[in-house]
Formats: structure tokens, C-alpha cells, sequence
């Protein structure tokens, strides 16, 4: 936990106990019958004066001289102009001092400024959480009693573009231990609503933290060409390496990921594999397939792993033999994770990796229902993705537990991640 910034009392030197100032606050508050936040609230008459002070502090510090003092420099004070400013507060009617000379150029609420910048980070962080420019505008109309247009919405969104072009082609680390790629789908109006492919790429860096490598939008008739297209782009971005590559039978994808990084082991993702078993069966068998499936998963070897797969065969291909195809024509990508340490395998198999995210990314797309076209569902996507673990315990408990799993891959893969 972070701690607040101490207060010291100006006059007297000593630390402000905060919460007995809060409490004094509020107490005169209700005395005067004066709501906390809104127009005309506590909150609001405190940052008016607290922006006034600091404002007079800049002039002051701009003219060279107190108010009334001597003008050595001939540029004196010429009374206010009044402006209103949004604030996480409300709206907040603040004097803003002025120069006769015209030079004052004020850094705590600029010129033109309407917004202060923690206004900006709520619309952001709403947009993250999948609400629409008219939502967000009845929220700050409900909450805050202010009127912002969605116009003036979509401008704070737009400014992150730029934010996102530069996360987008960040440079990235040597070598990522595993990598995710996978998909969520999004309702795109292309001349008509439909669903279009977004890929995440997620990396494990070697300290154990989970990095999005970076989102590109497909149209579902990806193949080779696209994926070697996108790999590449991480490989130029500084990934030289990569030791297992974790996918869900994405066309092309395999023989792209072996080609940008011989080394890499291309690993289907058992989580899906077990997934897609459930559609092919009643959600009433589901458990027991679940309890027939695990010993195939969890055996010590390939060969041990295949003699119990004839046995969940023997059981179930009468009733569901789709499900033995799915898992033959899955076997080659499935196998290489029978060879893995234990340690190895909870990583690659955690659905905590990518599944978390993609939930995250799911409700906000929902929320939205569909996006005008991919920029903007970009946008949203890259919303969500600076706005995860904004405490940094997840990557806390992530480094935690990766040791373990760090000293497998140091052995499996030695050389490759030091």
C-alpha cells in the first residue's frame, strides 16, 4: 500500500493530522448544510481555493513581487478572468489572475484548459470498463451535475492513439520463457455487424511477469502469411527468441512460429483442447469426462498418456466419436507438453495467463454491443489493457510463484534464458 503525502502546516511547521481535518471538514459541512460533492459542495469550494492559491503563487513567482509590491520589471497584476473548470469534483468556478503585459502563461490550469487532467483518466478508465461517449456523458451529468458533450469524449479518447502507436511498437525483451496467442472476437460493422478475430499475444518474461506483446485485428481468414507477418514484427521489436509458443490450432500459426524462432516448441493449448472436448457432449457427462480426461493430461510420460487415452476411447467413442478426432488430430501440438517438468506444465496450463484477460476484454466488449470499425475496437482493447493491475500485486504474485518454474525452464531450456 502506498502511503498519502504528509501535510504540513505552513504557519507552525508541524504534520496536519489528516483524518482530524477531514472529519473538522465534514463537520462544517453538515453545520452549513453543504453537500460534499456537486456545484457548490466542500470538495468543490476547496479545490476553487486551492487552484486560486496556487495560481497566485505562479504570478507572484511570474511578476517577481508580491500583491501591492513594488513593480521593478513595470508588469503588474490586472485583475481576474473568471473560468469554469471540470474537475473530479464537479464543475469548480475559479478567478484566474492576469498580467498587464499578457505574458503570465499559467501551468497549473493552463490557458484554454476546461479540464483538469484526473477528468481525462475517469473517461479513459470508463471507456475501459466498455461504456459508450453517451454513457459516459449521463455519468458525469448524474454523478458530477456537469454537462460534457460526447464530442469532447471521443477527443479524450483519441488522444490515446498516439499512446497506443508508441505501445504498440515498444521495444520488447531478448527471449519470453512462453508465449499465449489467442483470440477474442468482436462485433465489428463492416458494411454489416459481424464477428472479427482479435489476437492477443501474451508473453512471460523471465522475471515471471505477463507482457501483451500487442493486439492486431484478423478477419478470420488468416493463415501463414499473417502469422509470419505479425511474428516478425515482434521478433523485429526485439524478441529473439521464444521457448514454447502456446496457441489453439490457428491456421498457419505453427509453421509460422517455427520459422521466425527455429528453436521454439509450438505447444497446443490443453486448456482449449479440454474445452472444445465439452462441446462435442451433454452438459450432463461433463464431469465424468473431466475425471476420464485427467489422467490423459496429467500422465508422466507420451506413451502412458496414449495406453489411458485407449481406455477414455474404449468408454466414450461409441457415444461421442468426435471427440477422439479432436484429440488425434490434436495429439501432435498436445504431446510436447507430456515432456515438460511439472512446474512447466502448471505454467503453460494455467488458464490464470490469458483467460483473465480475455474476461476482462469480453466485458467491455459486451458493454459496448459492436464498434464502427477496427480502429475503435483497438482502442477499447488497448483501454482495458493499460488499465490491468493498476496495484501491481498481480505481477507481485506472478514473480512469486514463477521461481519454481524458473529454475525447470533454466534446465529444459539451458542457455536460451539467461
Amino acid at each position: 500500500m502506498t502511503e498519502t503525502a504528509e501535510m504540513i502546516d505552513p504557519m507552525t511547521g508541524e504534520i496536519i493530522d489528516q483524518k482530524e481535518l477531514a472529519e473538522a471538514l465534514l463537520e462544517q459541512a453538515r453545520e452549513q448544510g453543504v453537500s460534499l460533492l456537486g456545484p457548490g459542495g466542500l470538495l468543490a469550494g476547496l479545490t476553487k481555493n486551492v487552484l486560486e492559491t496556487a495560481l497566485e503563487a505562479e504570478i507572484t513567482e511570474h511578476l517577481g513581487h508580491e500583491r501591492h509590491g513594488a513593480a521593478e520589471s513595470g508588469n503588474v497584476r490586472n485583475g481576474t478572468r473568471s473560468k469554469t473548470l471540470f474537475t473530479e469534483v464537479g464543475p469548480v468556478d475559479i478567478d484566474v489572475p492576469r498580467d498587464r503585459a499578457g505574458s503570465f502563461e499559467p501551468r497549473i490550469v493552463k490557458k484554454r484548459q476546461r479540464r483538469l487532467d484526473g477528468i481525462d483518466e475517469v473517461v479513459l478508465s470508463l471507456t475501459a470498463r466498455g461504456l459508450t461517449t453517451g454513457e459516459i456523458a449521463a455519468h458525469f451529468d448524474e454523478v458530477y451535475g456537469a454537462t460534457v458533450s460526447k464530442d469532447t469524449i471521443s477527443r479524450i479518447t483519441e488522444k490515446v492513439s498516439e499512446e497506443m502507436a508508441e505501445w504498440a511498437n515498444r521495444p520488447l525483451d531478448r527471449v519470453y520463457p512462453v508465449v499465449f496467442i489467442d483470440a477474442i472476437h468482436v462485433k465489428v460493422r463492416d458494411g454489416q455487424v459481424r464477428n472479427k478475430p482479435f489476437y492477443v499475444v501474451l508473453g512471460v518474461t523471465v522475471n515471471g511477469e505477463r507482457d501483451i506483446l500487442g493486439i492486431w485485428a484478423g478477419d478470420g481468414g488468416e493463415g501463414a502469411k499473417y502469422w509470419l507477418g505479425v511474428l516478425t514484427e515482434i521478433k523485429n521489436r526485439g524478441v529473439e527468441d521464444v521457448c514454447i509458443a502456446v496457441c489453439d490450432g490457428l491456421k498457419g500459426l505453427p509453421e509460422a512460429i517455427t520459422t521466425v524462432w527455429e528453436q521454439a516448441t509450438v505447444q497446443t493449448c490443453v486448456i482449449h483442447l479440454i474445452r472444445n472436448t465439452f462441446r462435442y457432449a451433454p452438459r450432463q457427462h461433463w464431469d465424468e469426462l473431466s475425471r476420464d480426461l485427467k489422467p490423459v493430461y496429467t500422465a508422466p510420460t507420451e506413451a502412458a498418456a496414449r495406453e489411458r487415452f485407449a481406455d477414455f476411447e474404449a468408454k466414450w467413442a461409441t457415444k461421442y466419436p468426435a471427440i477422439g478426432r479432436l484429440w488425434r488430430s490434436a495429439w501432435a501440438e498436445f504431446a510436447p507438453f507430456l515432456d515438460w517438468d511439472a512446474e512447466i506444465r502448471r505454467v503453460i496450463c494455467s488458464t490464470n495467463a490469458i483467460e483473465s484477460l480475455n474476461a476482462r476484454y469480453r466485458r467491455a466488449v459486451r458493454a459496448r454491443g459492436h464498434f464502427p470499425n477496427d480502429a475503435a475496437a483497438l482502442k477499447c482493447l488497448y483501454l482495458v489493457t493499460r488499465s490491468l493491475d493498476p496495484t501491481g500485486q498481480g505481477r507481485a504474485r506472478w514473480a512469486t510463484r514463477w521461481k519454481p518454474a524458473l529454475n525447470a525452464f533454466a534446465i529444459a531450456f539451458e542457455g536460451r534464458i539467461n
